[in-house]
């Protein structure tokens, strides 16, 4: 139950999340996805948390890991971030500080990018949720707020439709769907003229 709470706290923050309910499900989702963050109860049944978090370091993946616990005490913690968390919270918690952290942890996997992104006279501030276009507020859903975040943040480059359906959706997305295609026409007609969304054609999508 709170796996899936947290989950759709997550969701409505315009995060793709996807639950596994024990250790070995885990590890089974991190061997074929590349995660930003893992939010990782130490006390999974199964594989425990810990040989989860233990496995994940050892292949060097950049997938950030925040450890959950009801254990409070300061050894509990040490040991955690001991074997390769990087960051720790304790239950129980309040959801927006584990959006906080989560986003934060997120910023950390990928390469450096401003707080704010900018490009083509459209600013995203994602820690506001705002996009503004020339000054002008562009409301947009969580689906489009996410595919845009991800094509600013490639800085010009393009970027596949898969890797936005993976970005933006969850692991339930069925990827022969016209999904982002569809995300990319209304983000278009939101953002207004002159169109700044480019497609390269058998490539998928960029802000040049």
């Amino acid at each position: 139950m709170l796996a899936e709470a947290i989950a759709e706290w997550l969701r409505e923050e315009a995060h793709a999340v996807d639950v596994a309910n024990d250790g070995g499900g885990a590890l089974d989702r991190l061997a074929v996805n590349e995660y930003d963050v893992v939010v990782l109860d130490r006390d999974l049944p199964g594989v425990h948390g810990d040989d989860v978090c233990r496995e994940l370091v050892s292949s060097s993946s950049p997938t950030r890991v925040l450890m959950l616990t009801a254990a409070a005490e300061v050894t509990d913690r040490v040991a955690g971030l001991t074997i390769g968390a990087d960051d720790y919270l304790t239950k129980p918690f309040a959801f927006p500080e584990l959006a906080a952290r989560i986003q934060s942890l997120g910023r950390r996997a990928r390469p450096a990018a401003p707080p704010v992104l900018s490009r083509a006279g459209i600013t995203l501030d994602p820690a506001r949720h705002e996009v503004f276009r020339d000054g002008r507020y562009i409301p947009l859903s969580k689906k489009e707020f996410a595919v845009l975040a991800e094509l600013l943040r490639a800085d010009g480059a393009t970027v596949s439709a898969e890797f936005l359906l993976e970005k933006a959706w969850d692991e339930n997305a069925d990827p022969f769907t016209g999904a982002v295609r569809l995300t990319i026409l209304k983000l278009r007609r939101k953002l207004g003229d002159p169109p700044v969304v480019e497609t390269v054609t058998g490539v998928g999508y960029r802000i040049p």
